[in-house]
């Protein structure tokens, strides 16, 4: 492993301007200033705030960065263009709010494809290489650290090689630290990034970065290709966020970086907070966060096929291509009628459970499991139901009460109120409980009846609430006689288990999801079990 130094590879992160443009997502000044300090706790090199000339929203964020953001690892850098054209780069406004914006760092983006200079900017070869040695060379002699951002520079490559490295030089020589080579519009592969970087480092000698986007779903692999040819600097988004298909995403480069380049980028031990500052930004930006994502996502080290769980029960390095706590993962066994009876131990393993002895119940189980998930059930959804099915099996069956039965009414009343009323009836530890309660809906009456029926002799289920509830039908052929599955989530304001039921009937799937949610909450509180339960 090549020892720790942040000037040695760049890590820049650019989530709070080029992510941002992802569509649906959108952050209040204090959002920014949040994602920053997440950010910065992992201990990336560079955060770039956004582009302070462009909008209010980014004049306030660096405005109150100064005096509320307190970085530790990080350096804030500010996003803006060259100057216009046949204007000078110190009379500039925009120039004029980077140099104002109070940071030390200034990333400034120009065009590097001729055609886009001739289209987009509407100037000729020489004006845009003159706007940006003016700029570059402003903002150094300000004393800024200044990168530069070449857009669209690999088409512009391809199609006008020779403009394109008068585009990296003419930066590097004005006083650029870096010029960033940029696939703007996503379409690279891995391979011609590699070429066209070495070949750029050879016939310039510059010190180059990398900004992909993932539009050809290569933005990692390209970021990668591209430190390995001699880039020293990486651009990419907390979780890949950015327009259309997103940016390289930052933290998939960061590990690849660290546990297959051998490449030290964080500082010692922030690795293991991958996982926690992903989860954390995905929660400040209202992002529904990817359980297939690597490194990060839940079922990034998750084993459902029993082959798998044979190889992973001998050896987890056998199915995994790192140990998931080196980013703050974890392993994960899914149950499925694809589990086998290592899958089982596994799983037993992780709640406490030897199981390598209990060959008849792991059969009984396996049994069980492909005979449910036949009939709709998916255990790999709703572990606290699965757990409650192997501890029955291994153990023996303990329950809290025995239910008489339960009934729901839906009324309408008089001006068009819809009310559910629920009954539940049930015996426990010798005492007879019939409780009634109204609710928003059939199961939301029927999660209250039962909560009340058990209060007295459980006054822990205060605690718990009723937090998710998913509904699916699973063969809309039969119309409204066709099987339904119900998940149903609990927590207790420090953890959350979630709990399945099957039936053609959605209210008595339901019961049996609420009955499994209440009785493995009560089973973590360390109630006693009624023993005359059944």
């Amino acid at each position: 492993m090549r020892p720790y130094d942040p000037d040695s590879l760049h890590i820049y992160d650019t989530t709070l301007r080029d992510g941002t443009q992802q569509e649906g997502l959108s952050l209040s000044v204090g959002d920014k200033l949040t994602v920053a300090r997440h950010l910065d706790d992992l201990g990336v090199g560079f955060i770039e705030g956004g582009w302070p000339g462009s909008n209010p929203k980014d004049a306030e964020f660096f405005d109150r960065a100064r005096s509320e953001l307190s970085l530790h690892t990080a350096q804030l850098a500010a996003f803006g263009a060259t100057r216009r054209a046949g204007r000078v780069a110190a009379d500039d406004p925009q120039v004029a709010a980077l140099r104002e914006a109070g940071t030390s760092v200034v990333c400034l983006v120009a065009k590097s494809d001729l055609r886009h200079v001739e289209r987009a900017l509407r100037t000729d070869a020489a004006e845009n290489l003159a706007m940006i040695r003016d700029t570059v060379a402003h903002l150094h002699a300000e004393g800024k650290r200044v990168f530069l951002d070449a857009e669209h520079f690999f088409d512009g490559y391809l199609a006008h090689p020779d403009y394109a490295l008068a585009v990296v030089r003419t930066a590097a020589e004005a006083g650029a630290e870096v010029v960033v080579l940029c696939d703007t519009n996503g379409g690279m592969l891995p391979g011609r990034i590699g070429t066209v970087v070495s070949d750029v480092l050879a016939a310039t000698g510059a010190r180059l970065g990398i900004h992909c986007h993932d539009d050809a779903d290569c933005a990692v692999a390209n970021s990668l290709i591209a430190v390995e040819a001699g880039v020293t600097h990486v651009q990419g988004t907390a979780n890949g966020y950015g327009e259309r298909c997103g940016n390289a995403n930052l933290f998939s480069i960061i590990a690849g970086l660290e546990t297959k380049l051998g490449q030290a980028v964080l500082p010692p031990g922030r690795l293991g907070e991958l996982v926690r500052v992903a989860h954390a930004i995905d929660e400040v930006t209202n992002s529904v966060p990817d359980p297939h994502r690597p490194y990060v996502g839940t079922s990034a080290f998750a084993h459902k096929a029993g082959l798998h769980a044979s190889a992973v029960k001998i050896d987890p390095d056998m199915y995994q291509h790192i140990d998931p706590a080196v980013v703050g993962n974890d392993m994960r066994m899914l149950v499925s009628e694809l589990a086998g009876r290592a899958t089982l131990e596994l799983k037993g393993r992780e709640i406490g459970l030897d199981l390598s002895d209990e060959r008849d119940a792991l059969g009984r189980i396996l049994e069980i499991i492909k005979s449910r998930e036949a009939a709709g059930f998916a255990y790999e959804g709703a572990e606290a139901s699965f757990e409650l099915l192997l501890r029955d099996e291994v153990s023996g069956r303990q329950r809290f009460y025995t239910l008489e039965s339960w009934r729901v009414i839906v009324e309408q009343r008089p001006g068009g109120e819809v009310v559910s009323e629920a009954t539940v009836k049930l015996t426990s530890h010798g005492s007879r409980h019939v409780a009634t309660a109204e609710g928003n809906g059939p199961v939301n009456a029927l999660d209250r009846a039962l909560r009340l029926a058990l209060e007295k002799s459980y006054p822990g289920l205060a605690d718990l609430e009723l937090v998710d509830y998913k509904v699916r039908i699973l063969d809309g052929r039969q119309g409204t006689g066709a099987v339904t599955r119900v998940l149903v989530g609990t927590g207790d304001g420090r953890s959350r288990w979630d709990t399945i039921g099957v039936d053609e009937n959605i209210i008595a799937a339901s019961w049996s999801a609420l009955e499994d949610a209440v009785t493995f909450g009560l089973r973590r509180q360390g109630e006693r079990p009624d023993p005359a339960a059944h």
